[in-house]
């Protein structure tokens, strides 16, 4: 197809693309201050490893535009006031500096925020200065000359948390009335299939059909990105559901600060649960990894949850939980990835909120005690450390053991044996992959915690006293082998003077060490 053939050169040129999960760490150095206005020298780093830094030079006002592009996530960011006299005071700008420290504190560490475009842009400019809504459209628009039986009703501005995807309401001119979306993204960097093997699956996901997992009408690759074409639908997602929100707004308006969240009814939680557990147990059965459950990610359809976004893993996207999976190192499989994310679904689902942190050791228990125990299961500290239940065990709880579920049509998903063998070992290289990435985090947080301790006020206080005992040893042991010497050389009449010690601490009694 002339989508494979005409290709734009990929978005991250000779690069290997980037993990955009990954999270940048933002420290403001140094201010200086010029005639006019002050500039803050920013050391970004991404992720763990210093060797991966940068430096950016930021006025206040980059950090107000910054801020007044923000404001559409309702969130009240905690960015310093305007001053229009005495400004450039020392003192008031090594006060303006912490606030601004604090203020990049916490979009950095805010889960939605710290992966927007444009916070990524404010910190990274040099990967992040491409636009991706043109090279979107010009894919797009090479699709449709090689396939003119679609046709562009609207772009989807923003309705989802990733950089490189673009989204766009799309329609079969022989069935015009039928709404799809197409979904443009870059290939990402976890992609281990060869490009034969990745389009041969990708060919393959229209043939899926499972009543929990929405369909696919279309999906092609080229070299450096992929299409995807699916039925729209005007509901939403199971979190546009839970949040009360317009499935077409932007998604920093619509998920960082809901007004209306609100927990859904246990039955519902059950049967949602439930159909979900089967959908990812019919893709683990065939082999097929997923990876990429959260709430956006589950379409509701007349009360039926179907997954979104089987393509991703194919693709090497990194998934919307991977900061977090990375934290724990019982988290190494593509299963034990989906039921912890299905944990985070779970708590969503009850509480009309993502937990505030993990791991997660205190629930409001009524009226939910069943969905606790459950939750305890997947998000505790114990679970985090140990391990979690397999997808089959959750299905077995009291939970969701007993929920009936009217299915109407069989699920049919045929792969061949090379392909399986094809999804295996791009299986097994992400796992080894993620498992990497786990220990390098570890280690450092070994490093960093030891460092801290060595840095602590108690045990420098520590240090001080073993110092000052090994010093008052170390003079006593000189003492005794002066001595032992001067008595030595007294017996034998010997007239040449003691020894000077290896040690430089003073003879006892002189003011001075002996030459």
């Amino acid at each position: 197809m002339a989508f494979m053939e005409q290709q734009t050169q990929p978005l991250s040129g000779k690069k290997p693309p980037l993990d955009d999960t990954v999270p940048l760490i933002a420290v403001i150095e140094a201010s200086q201050s010029l005639q006019s206005h002050t500039e803050y020298i920013i050391r970004v780093q991404r992720g763990v490893s210093t060797d991966n830094s940068w430096t950016v030079i930021r006025r206040y006002s980059d950090f107000d535009m910054l801020n007044n592009s923000l404001l559409i996530s309702g969130l009240n960011l905690p960015l310093p006031p305007k001053k229009l006299l005495g400004n450039m005071d020392r003192e008031f700008i090594a006060e303006r500096q912490k606030g601004l420290q604090a203020y990049l504190n916490y979009i950095t560490r805010h889960h939605i925020l710290s992966s927007c475009e444009l916070v990524k842009k404010f910190l990274d400019p040099n990967n992040y200065s491409v636009n991706y809504t043109e090279i979107a459209l010009q894919q797009v628009s090479m699709f449709f000359r090689s396939d003119p039986k679609w046709e562009v009703i609207e772009p989807l501005k923003d309705i989802g948390w990733r950089l490189k995807k673009r989204y766009f309401l799309v329609k079969d001119k022989d069935q015009p009335k039928d709404k799809q979306v197409l979904s443009w993204v870059d290939l990402g960097p976890y992609k281990f299939l060869s490009d034969k093997d990745l389009q041969s699956a990708m060919k393959l996901l229209p043939t899926l059909s499972h009543s929990n997992i929405s369909p696919i009408s279309f999906a092609t690759t080229s070299e450096s990105s992929a299409l995807v074409i699916r039925v729209f639908s005007e509901k939403g997602t199971l979190r546009d559901h839970i949040c009360k929100v317009k499935p077409r707004e932007p998604f920093l308006k619509k998920y960082c600060n809901p007004k209306k969240i609100q927990g859904l009814e246990q039955q519902q939680i059950r049967t949602y649960g439930r159909q979900i557990l089967e959908a990812l147990k019919f893709l683990h059965d065939k082999g097929f990894p997923y990876g990429h459950l959260h709430a956006s990610n589950v379409l509701i359809e007349e009360s039926t949850c179907k997954l979104l976004d089987l393509e991703n893993s194919l693709l090497g996207l990194p998934s919307y939980y991977r900061p977090y999976v990375t934290q724990f190192r019982k988290i190494n499989t593509t299963e034990s990835i989906d039921v912890y994310s299905f944990g985070h679904l779970l708590y969503e689902m009850t509480y009309g909120r993502p937990p505030d942190a993990v791991p997660v050791d205190q629930y409001p228990t009524e009226p939910f005690s069943s969905v606790v125990s459950v939750l305890q299961s997947i998000l505790s500290t114990e679970a985090c450390k140990t391990g979690m239940p397999t997808v089959s065990q959750l299905l077995q709880t009291p939970l969701f053991s007993d929920v009936v579920l009217f299915n109407s049509e069989k699920p049919q998903f045929k792969i061949s044996s090379k392909l399986k063998e094809a999804l295996k070992s791009s299986k097994e290289c992400l796992e080894k992959r993620l498992v990497e990435e786990q220990r390098t985090i570890h280690q450092h947080k070994r490093l960093t915690r030891a460092q801290s301790h060595h840095g602590s006020e108690e045990e420098k206080r520590k240090r001080k006293i073993l110092a000052r005992k090994k010093s008052r040893q170390s003079t006593y042991e000189n003492d005794e082998e002066l001595s032992v010497k001067y008595n030595n050389n007294s017996g034998s009449g010997a007239s040449s003077p003691p020894t000077c010690p290896s040690s430089p601490t003073p003879l006892p009694g002189s003011e001075h060490a002996p030459f």
